[in-house]
C-alpha cells in the first residue's frame, strides 16, 4: 500500500474514482509478493504493480469496469514458460489479483494507522455475494469497516494472528473465501552519531524507502547542511531521543558515533526495545569492551546478543559509502529474515 498512498491521495483531491488491484496468491514464478498493489483511476492512470508486464494492461481494464459496474473481480492469470517474459513471470507461473473499488473509509483508516507507526490487516471478501466488503484490523481488534458479526468472530482472530506472524494470506473462515492483507508502516532507520558514514547510510536508507532520523546532540555534526536529506534531526541526548520516538517493529537503529557516552545510552534502549536491527560501528576489541559494559549496566546475555557489531556486512568496505552501504544491506537481510542475529 505505501507505494501507491501518494497517488491515491492525489486523485482524492481531484475527486477521482479510484480502483485498487492486489496480488492474493502465486504459483511459481512471480516478480511481485502476494499483497502487492496497483491502484488506478477511470482515465487509465495507474501506480504501482502487480507483475511487471501486459498482466498490467488486462488488470486496467477489470479496473475500470469495475468502477463502471461497482462490482469487484478475481482475475487469475496462468503463463506458459515459452510466453512467460512478455507478462513479467520470467520462469512461468500463475498470480491471482482481486480488484474492487477503493473503500474510503477502510482507505482513510488504513492510511492513518500507517502514518502512526501502527501494522494493520484489512481483511476482505474475495468470492460471492459480498465480495469487496471489508474490515481494517489492528492489533488489538476491529478498526473500521465490516464484515457480517458472525464472520467477524474468526475473521478477526485469524488477521490478528496473520499480523504477529506478518504474512498476508488466503483463509476460508465460516466457509467464505477472504484475503488478509498484512500491512506495515515504512521502516525507520535512526542513526545515532552524525558522522560521515552516516550522510551515506540515510541517503542509501532513503532511496529504500526508509524514513531516516540523525540523532546527535552535538548540533555541527547533526545539521541540516550536512543532512539535507533526512526526515528528521534531533540534537538530544539519545536515550531521550529514542524515547521520543518510540521504538518497534520496523525500526533499526544504528550507533556510529564510537563514543560510549553517546553510544551506550542509545544501544541499552535499542536491545530493550522492539527494534528489528540494532547495530554498532567498531572493531572487535571496541565491541568487546562494549559489551562488558552493557552487562555491568544492566542487560542480559540474551539482550546483547540482538547487537550486530561490528556493524555491517562484510565486504571489504573501505570508504565511507562502502561502509554505509555494507550497514544498509545487513539492515534489509535483518528485516527480510535472510541474516540470522
Amino acid at each position: 500500500m505505501l507505494d501507491v498512498i501518494e497517488d491515491i491521495e492525489r486523485w482524492r483531491k481531484e475527486k477521482q474514482s479510484i480502483a485498487l488491484a492486489t496480488v492474493i496468491q502465486t504459483w511459481g514464478s512471480a516478480p511481485r509478493p502476494v499483497g502487492a498493489k496497483m491502484a488506478m483511476t477511470a482515465d487509465a492512470r495507474i501506480a504501482g504493480s502487480v507483475s511487471g508486464g501486459c498482466v498490467e494492461a488486462a488488470v486496467v481494464a477489470a479496473g475500470r469496469e469495475v468502477l463502471e459496474t461497482g462490482k469487484p473481480r478475481l482475475l487469475h492469470f496462468g503463463v506458459s514458460d515459452e510466453t512467460a517474459w512478455g507478462v513479467g513471470l520470467a520462469c512461468g507461473g500463475t498470480i491471482e489479483v482481486f480488484v474492487k473499488a477503493l473503500d474510503s473509509e477502510s482507505y482513510q483508516e488504513i492510511k492513518k494507522l500507517l502514518d502512526e507507526g501502527r501494522p494493520i490487516a484489512s481483511v476482505t471478501v474475495i468470492e460471492g455475494p459480498d465480495a469487496g466488503r471489508e474490515i481494517v484490523v489492528d492489533e488489538t481488534g476491529a478498526i473500521a469497516g465490516g464484515l457480517g458479526a458472525s464472520l467477524e468472530e474468526k475473521a478477526i482472530p485469524e488477521a490478528r494472528a496473520a499480523l504477529d506472524a506478518g504474512l498476508s494470506r488466503r483463509s476460508q473462515p465460516q466457509d467464505t473465501e477472504v484475503f488478509i492483507d498484512v500491512m506495515v508502516p515504512s521502516p525507520t532507520l535512526i542513526v545515532v552519531g552524525g558522522v560521515h558514514i552516516a550522510i551515506a547510510l540515510t541517503a542509501l536508507a532513503k532511496t529504500l524507502g526508509y524514513r531516516t532520523v540523525i540523532v546527535d546532540p552535538r548540533g555541527v555534526f547533526g545539521s541540516e547542511e550536512r543532512f539535507p536529506h533526512a526526515d528528521r534531526l534531533m540534537s538530544e541526548w539519545p536515550a531521550d531521543a529514542l524515547r521520543e520516538i518510540g521504538l518497534n517493529r520496523s525500526t533499526a537503529v544504528a550507533a556510529l558515533t564510537h563514543d560510549p557516552k553517546l553510544d551506550d545510552p542509545a544501544l541499552r534502549s535499542a536491545l530493550q526495545s522492539q527494534a528489528f536491527y540494532v547495530g554498532a560501528l567498531g572493531s572487535r576489541k571496541t565491541q568487546e569492551k562494549r559489551r562488558k559494559r552493557l552487562l555491568e549496566g544492566g542487560l542480559s546475555e540474551e539482550q546483547l546478543d540482538r547487537l550486530l557489531a561490528p556493524i555491517g556486512l562484510d565486504i571489504g568496505s573501505r570508504t565511507p559509502e562502502e561502509i554505509a552501504l555494507a550497514v544498509m544491506a545487513q539492515i534489509v537481510a535483518v528485516r527480510n529474515g535472510k541474516l540470522v542475529r
